[in-house]
């Protein structure tokens, strides 16, 4: 798997009409899935609401949930309880928590989604079950403080004009999802042009260089511990 990367984007995404019960329409992309990685992901996806769209109110009763707002403002419902959200704010939703989200402006509301199973002995909610917080404001979290999966590292990273970040996947796998500027990932002999809307995520094993273009590059960066027994080699 070494030299391995995954490349998706958000251009063409499907529409999805009546997410979680609710009446309208939602774009959506899966960027990244369970299969060919060896971290317990779920998925990790992008989605976007039209201004007064709604995905949803439903309960996690086996995953834990991280939404990164990427545009737009709307309003999430944690347990019956409404909290404005706005671009750049992280909600880390965790097991046996209802959520839903609303679109309450009057542009697109798009978000990063990552889903991880709970881990099987902690299948209770722990007492801090949901949080929002911002990463524009607060730098790095760990989500770790709020969820009982492997996410231990969440940030919003931003590299000046010809700043280049080397990221290697040794005892966990990465994603990179793109959210302002240009510039280029490269793993081994496969180059990747970066924009607004394209991920890159590594597989346990390999590793990659982001480096800006002219204007710069931001990216949601997202960091998944990997458990000794699923790494190559081993026994199982």
């Amino acid at each position: 798997m070494r030299g391995t990367v995954i490349v998706a984007g958000t251009r063409g995404p499907a529409e999805v009409h009546g997410v979680h019960g609710a009446q309208g329409l939602t774009r959506w992309a899966c960027l990244a899935r369970r299969p060919g990685l060896l971290g317990n992901w779920e998925a990790v996806e992008w989605a976007s609401l039209p201004p007064g769209g709604v995905s949803g109110e439903h309960l996690h009763t086996r995953t834990e949930e991280v939404y990164v707002l990427l545009t737009g403002r709307g309003e999430i419902i944690l347990d019956g309880r409404p909290h404005p959200v706005e671009a750049g704010d992280v909600v880390l939703t965790g097991l046996g928590t209802t959520h839903g989200l609303r679109n309450a402006g009057t542009e697109a509301l798009d978000w990063l989604v990552i889903e991880m199973p709970a881990l099987p002995r902690l299948r209770t909610p722990i007492l801090r079950h949901a949080v929002v917080t911002n990463l524009r404001r607060v730098g790095p979290i760990d989500p770790g403080a709020v969820l009982t999966g492997p996410l231990r590292h969440l940030e919003l990273v931003r590299l000046r004009a010809g700043q280049r970040v080397e990221l290697a996947a040794d005892a966990t796998e990465h994603t990179v999802f793109v959210t302002a500027g240009r510039g280029r990932a490269a793993a081994a002999d496969v180059r990747v042009p970066l924009e607004p809307g394209r991920s890159v995520t590594l597989p346990l094993g390999s590793s990659a260089s982001f480096t800006a273009g002219n204007d710069g590059l931001e990216y949601v960066h997202a960091v998944l511990t990997v458990p000794p027994s699923e790494h190559p080699g081993e026994l199982r």
